[in-house]
């Protein structure tokens, strides 16, 4: 049975678009019930390996209620979220209202398509991902337009959900995703087919070896692959060439 939230090819981000519509106000707690609250820790993890500078200029696409963005600001860096649904963005501006106070650079926030990216080429020292790469009309588009405004020597980090090597922890993670998630969102949005999107859209999705290989055939250098959880989630990780100035 389909998903009443995906669709391929020209209705994708419409049907997207009414998912987060539907989900924004529960995002964040439904991130950390299905989660464990480890996305927290995940998204740490980007930051550190974005190695802001104060001063620094970073993208963080598909924001949505700006968990990464706020980071990278409270790390010293000029950041703007940028995220295509008006929903999830409001939810993250009244974040930034609440802690106005506690980012060395207040963030900025912008509707857009991380497939349209509304920036001139080599304009950030840092473009992030998270969570959005697999929601894209098309991954390997979202990659080009991120290299594309990435600055020489920029570091370019998505995190996403994987796709596991071991095969019995393929089918138990696949599992939870079919059966748990789901559940939840049902319980707290409302909403299954909200959560069962997410074992969908990552059927459709290549994961990280393939974000990996898109990475190479960019040319990016130090292309990583860091898997979390045995590989349920990942995050990939590659420099674009040439000396930051």
């Amino acid at each position: 049975m389909s998903n009443a939230y995906y669709a391929p090819g020209d209705q994708r981000a419409a049907k997207v678009n009414d998912l987060f519509a539907r989900i924004a106000r529960r995002y964040d707690v439904l991130n950390d019930l299905q989660s464990f609250g480890l996305h927290r820790q995940w998204k740490r993890h980007v930051v550190k390996l974005a190695q802001i500078k104060n001063g620094d200029h970073a993208l963080d696409l598909c924001c949505g209620t700006g968990d990464i963005t706020f980071a990278l600001a409270r790390g010293g860096a000029h950041s703007t979220g940028l995220d295509f649904s008006a929903q999830m963005l409001e939810v993250a501006a009244r974040r930034l209202n609440k802690n106005s106070q506690t980012e060395i650079f207040h963030p900025n926030f912008l509707q857009g398509d991380a497939q349209q990216i509304p920036f001139p080429e080599n304009s950030f020292d840092v473009v992030t991902v998270g969570y959005g790469l697999r929601n894209l009309t098309s991954w390997e588009l979202g990659l080009d337009e991120m290299f594309r405004v990435a600055k020489p020597g920029a570091r370019l980090i998505v995190l996403d959900f994987g796709k596991p090597a071991n095969a019995l922890w393929r089918a138990i993670y696949f599992t939870h995703l079919k059966m748990s998630v789901p559940l939840m969102g049902w319980l707290f949005c409302g909403d299954a087919s909200a959560y069962a999107y997410i074992l969908e859209s990552l059927k459709h999705y290549p994961a990280q070896l393939a974000v990996a290989e898109k990475m190479r055939a960019l040319k990016l250098q130090d292309v990583r692959v860091i898997n979390l959880l045995g590989g349920a989630m990942a995050i990939n990780y590659g420099v674009k060439p040439g000396r930051a100035a």
